[in-house]
């Protein structure tokens, strides 16, 4: 069985992912990546070029990509788990752990934002957030505090697939 992180950017999935899959003796893939290395273009670039329809669609094939692996942990990107077909491409074979990480940790870790255009307003940030957290809530299977070091995080998880 996989195990698919998801939550909010700054929340620690691909730090507690990687830590994890060293916990656990697992591979670790993260989404993001996946697409990137698929398209040969950077997700800002996709963004830019493409807009976001054609973003989610390749993030939807990859999801499915990644469902057919065995025994990994998936860090899956900021928004993929909040549309319904990913989470049920993903599911299959795999437990969703959302990792809860609050607003003021998200921000700290974020810091200045520079590589994060959504936190240039740190209000729409917010929104975004609050909208997107119901969500990973509704496709997890398990909820972990994600405020903590990823270290602790990433052992608590393994706790849960003991």
């Amino acid at each position: 069985m996989n195990i698919v992180l998801c939550g909010f950017m700054g929340a620690g999935k691909t730090v507690v992912g990687k830590e994890l899959a060293k916990i656990m003796g697992r591979k670790f893939v993260d989404t993001d990546e996946m697409i990137e290395e698929e398209t040969g273009i950077s997700i800002p670039a996709i963004f830019a070029a493409h807009g976001e329809e054609y973003f989610r669609d390749l993030e939807f094939e990859i999801c499915k990509k990644a469902a057919m692996l065995k025994n990994v942990v998936i860090s899956t990107g900021g928004g993929a788990m909040t549309f319904e077909r990913n989470v049920e491409a993903i599911k299959q074979g795999s437990e969703v752990v959302f990792l809860d990480a609050s607003f003021d940790v998200i921000c700290d870790r974020v810091g200045d934002a520079s590589s994060r255009p959504l936190f240039k307003n740190r209000e729409n940030a917010k929104r975004l957030y609050d909208e997107r957290r119901e969500k990973y809530t509704a496709a997890a299977d398990h909820i972990v505090n994600g405020d903590m070091s990823a270290r602790r995080t990433a052992f608590i998880i393994a706790d849960l697939f003991k």
